[in-house]
């Protein structure tokens, strides 16, 4: 099968298109045909050795992957050949763990993160992922769609509704609001009945932001204070709930933009930097630092579920054949993508 392989870390011409073997499948996996691949800056930051841990190469990049399922092993008994699906973005969990158990998946000890590690990753024309890190794909939502739904609309989702449980009214700051992760947040802080603002260094996505369901923009050059905007836009009161996919590089300016009492869910880190904190500028104002990790699989049921009503719309800003998939990489680090890119290996 052809494939973007990474055989040593560096820029985006560190993946090569080769012809590989067709993973093996294993008992419980799933053998998927696919259609279509998100490119999510995870990829970026494995790809140029930024991200170190479970990454072993080579590897073939790729988590958000949706397909045709052509194959199923002698132990899968939830889906059968032909079945239209989409991965979490895990290859492999223990399931019977006491995070598999509580619906915690995502923090399973043996998890295998699905593109960080060998050649079964979604950046190929076939992938292998045990049947309890799959979903069905509801009729009517489009397939190559459906690929990006666990990571950008359901790790938001799991920031959004279940770990910083959003209640209608509070004003919600979303920062790369205008990117992969941000775009769909910013839709989903919006049905969660937020006042929502979104922060982005790019004008061209202001629109784009608004259009998804922000009420206010804020553009700010990439690690620039944008937090007297942010008082201004909240009468001086700052924001209830902050959603970070973006981390460090914004972390002084999103500190002094929030309320007191203010939930901060770290989602996202562009960069290996570092930050520093004095504690009481965190617990003299009551603040509550979290963060979200990952979908689980009730979280992406329940995601694919609200773009089939209609409630969430994945942001596509282009599918690209599997040869593009540096051109993507490129555009990803140069900030100029809003909401995804799609790489289709029958295109």
């Amino acid at each position: 099968m052809r494939a973007a392989v990474v055989r040593s870390t560096g820029p985006a011409e560190a993946m090569a298109i080769e012809n590989v073997p067709v993973p093996e499948r294993r008992r419980h996996d799933v053998l998927i045909k696919v259609e279509a691949c998100g490119v999510c800056f995870h990829d970026v930051v494995t790809r140029n050795g930024t991200m170190k841990r479970g990454v072993e190469l080579p590897f073939i990049p790729g988590h958000e992957v949706s397909g045709e399922i052509v194959d199923v092993g002698p132990g899968v008994t939830q889906f059968k050949v032909g079945d239209r699906v989409a991965t979490a973005q895990r290859r492999h969990i223990c399931g019977h763990c006491r995070h598999c158990r509580t619906g915690r998946e995502t923090s399973c000890e043996e998890r295998e993160f699905l593109g960080d590690a060998g050649l079964n990753g979604g950046y190929a024309e076939f992938v292998c992922v045990e049947e309890d890190n799959v979903a069905l794909v509801p009729p009517g939502v489009a397939l190559d769609e459906a690929s990006i739904v666990a990571c950008a609309i359901g790790t938001e989702l799991n920031a959004i509704r279940d770990v910083a449980k959003v209640r209608p009214g509070e004003r919600v700051l979303v920062s790369g609001a205008g990117g992969g992760l941000g775009i769909h947040g910013i839709q989903l802080a919006r049905l969660a009945g937020g006042i929502v603002i979104g922060v982005t260094t790019s004008p061209d996505k202001a629109q784009a932001i608004r259009d998804a369901g922000a009420h206010h923009v804020v553009l700010a050059a990439r690690g620039g204070d944008f937090s007297r905007e942010v008082m201004d836009v909240t009468d001086g009161n700052g924001v209830d709930v902050v959603i970070d996919n973006v981390g460090s590089v914004l972390f002084q300016p999103t500190r002094r933009s929030l309320a007191m009492g203010a939930r901060w869910v770290f989602i996202g880190q562009l960069t290996g930097d570092f930050v520093q904190l004095n504690p009481a500028q965190i617990f003299m104002r009551d603040i509550t630092i979290m963060s979200a990790k990952s979908t689980s699989r009730e979280q992406l049921r329940d995601a694919l579920d609200l773009v089939a009503q209609g409630l969430v719309r994945p942001v596509v800003l282009d599918r690209l054949p599997l040869e593009a998939a540096c051109r993507a990489h490129e555009l990803m680090e140069a900030g100029r993508t809003t909401g995804r890119i799609l790489l289709k290996p029958g295109l």
